[in-house]
């Protein structure tokens, strides 16, 4: 059994990895819980730390505890190797047991794990990715986007203790992804089990992280909550071109006439207007909202007749030079929720827009991302 620590509901994830040319050096401490996004381009390390979480790789120094479990400590020459660490593992390909239906590869899983350990069971598991009509066929019949779904359920059925997803819809389409997108979301909402999820899509860091892991070259240049993360100037994502930031709110009504979801944003006075489907009063919900979709209003200079649904009241806390020096990024805070918007610098110095003034940022309902 793994040893226990005193840390409590923390991932403790110190490594160091020497690989060739390629050094992993990272020290973090993240979330026991949620989803942590591991972010950046390709040869910055996702994987690598992914291995090392899972006792695939073996560093040579490091410590990691996961919820009060000491899994490595190489101080002390604590090493517990994979199949005794309580994770789950989703690669790009759902690797499924072509002989085997998709009932069988579930109880694969199952089977590994104590009747009296089980934490989540088959009914449960075929319900939350949505595959009870699939349990009967065989995986040769099956959709790339079903192949994943029943390979994340296959994991979560090994009651894991940590869900590691490496890139789990990097092989999919854009239309299976968007399939597949909703699933990944009721996990994060409806399981309490810490989910550690490398990517290098903007969309789903926004979609589906509390907290977010930008890495670059084996090191680690930020770790923090996503809201906060996405929207600093002082890191690259902020002035990447689908640079977006993520907004949370309660769903305060919807219009069935038009389609419209309103969103109630922390700090009582703003508001979201989204294109959505009906969801439920009282819902949380987040929202991802483009830098490139948002404009600025000086001012008072309120257009009553504009076709743009959405001005919210802010106050710019922040500026940065963009890659062109035709634009700016600009931060806002909106009554505590940072908004980024990508004006021109003709526009920030026509506007004469500073750090400390207040303006109105715009955004169109047809540009966010619910």
């Amino acid at each position: 059994m793994p040893e226990i620590s005193s840390t409590g509901q923390a991932i403790e994830a110190r490594f160091l990895v020497e690989q060739g040319r390629f050094t992993l050096d990272v020290d973090l401490r993240l979330p026991g819980r949620g989803v942590t996004a591991l972010f950046g381009h390709s040869g910055s390390g996702k994987t690598t730390l992914l291995r090392c979480l899972a006792g695939l790789a073996r560093p040579r120094a490091g410590r990691l505890v996961v919820n009060g479990e000491v899994w490595l400590d190489t101080d002390r020459n604590v090493f517990l190797p994979t199949h005794k660490r309580p994770l789950g593992y989703v690669f790009q390909e759902a690797s499924l047991f072509a002989h085997l239906s998709v009932r069988k590869n579930l109880r694969y899983g199952l089977d590994r794990v104590a009747a009296r350990e089980r934490r989540v069971d088959l009914e449960q598991a075929a319900e939350l990715l949505g595959i009870g009509h699939l349990l009967e066929r065989d995986p040769g019949g099956l959709s790339g986007g079903e192949r994943q779904r029943v390979g994340i359920a296959r994991a979560l059925l090994t009651s894991p203790r940590l869900l590691l997803l490496d890139e789990p819809l990097a092989a999919l389409d854009q239309k299976r992804k968007l399939e597949i997108l909703p699933y990944l979301e009721r996990l994060h909402d409806e399981l309490d089990i810490p989910v550690l999820y490398v990517t290098h899509a903007p969309e789903e860091v926004a979609r589906l992280a509390d907290h977010l892991v930008l890495l670059e070259a084996g090191r680690a240049l930020a770790s923090g909550a996503i809201a906060d993360t996405l929207a600093r100037l002082d890191l690259p994502l902020a002035l990447a071109d689908d640079a977006s930031v993520v907004l949370e709110g309660i769903v305060a009504d919807h219009d069935a006439r038009y389609g419209l979801l309103s969103l109630a944003l922390p700090g009582g006075r703003a508001s979201l207007t989204v294109v959505h489907a009906p969801v439920e009063r009282g819902r949380a919900m987040r929202v991802a909202v483009k830098a490139r979709d948002v404009s600025l209003i000086a001012g008072n200079e309120l257009h009553t007749s504009s076709s743009v649904l959405n001005l919210l009241p802010a106050v710019v806390s922040d500026i940065a030079d963009d890659a062109d020096p035709a634009q700016v990024v600009v931060r806002l805070d909106v009554d505590g929720s940072p908004l980024l918007a990508r004006i021109t610098r003709y526009s920030l110095d026509r506007l004469g827009i500073i750090a400390g003034v207040r303006v109105w940022a715009q955004v169109k309902a047809v540009s966010l991302l619910a």
